[in-house]
């Protein structure tokens, strides 16, 4: 999975560079999620909120809470390593919003519609709320699935983590933030890093979760 991830991401990241052809695809893409209007004082509250929810304010405090809860059990019945799950996972928290400040400037993408960029600003791609709600909410989630016994609540917890961040994808376009691609590369980062972070716990840990 991460091969793939970092596959995916090395291809798109190489198609923004270059402005290709893969790149045709934002704008009816765009179109058909936005319409016409692409300013954010457009759109409903619903839809800011959900973009909001890709803020490190509102994403960084679940996964410490993902991070507490995992910990506490994992020192309750006294594994080895139990600090290791959490702090790979805050590794990924840390390296991903790196990355994407390192390739923005690299890239320089210009915002969809009537976004302007302020001065100085590197650019739009990746999208730093995308990639910080993936390696938030991603993270909590392989933190906590471990501890449930029940495959329907594992499935549970995963499908909701899919679809929050599926919405924070979405309302990042609805408001004219960014391009549909801007947030496919961060998700894209972001697998990578989450599944290396997972076989590195895997493999650090007895093959436990």
């Amino acid at each position: 999975m991460a091969v793939v991830c970092t596959a995916l991401f090395g291809l798109l990241t190489w198609q923004e560079a270059l402005r290709g052809r893969l790149l045709a695809l934002d704008g009816p893409v765009r179109a058909a999620l936005a319409g016409s209007s692409p300013h954010p004082a457009d759109r409903s509250a619903a839809a800011r909120f959900l973009a909001d929810l890709g803020n490190w304010q509102v994403a960084v405090p679940v996964l410490l809470l993902a991070t507490v809860c995992a910990t506490w059990r994992a020192r309750r019945y006294a594994l080895p390593r139990p600090w290791l799950p959490a702090s790979a996972y805050a590794l990924v928290m840390v390296a991903a919003p790196l990355l994407v400040a390192l390739v923005k400037p690299l890239i320089g993408r210009a915002g969809p519609g009537s976004l302007t960029l302020s001065p100085g600003y590197p650019g739009l791609y990746p999208s730093g709320h995308a990639a910080t709600a993936a390696a938030a909410y991603g993270g909590a989630v392989l933190l906590l699935l471990p501890w449930l016994v029940r495959a329907a609540a594992r499935r549970l917890l995963v499908a909701a983590a899919v679809l929050l961040n599926g919405a924070v994808g979405v309302a990042l376009v609805l408001c004219g933030y960014h391009w549909p691609l801007d947030v496919v590369g961060s998700w894209l980062l972001c697998g990578a890093l989450l599944a290396g972070a997972a076989l590195a716990v895997s493999c650090w840990s007895g093959n436990r979760g």
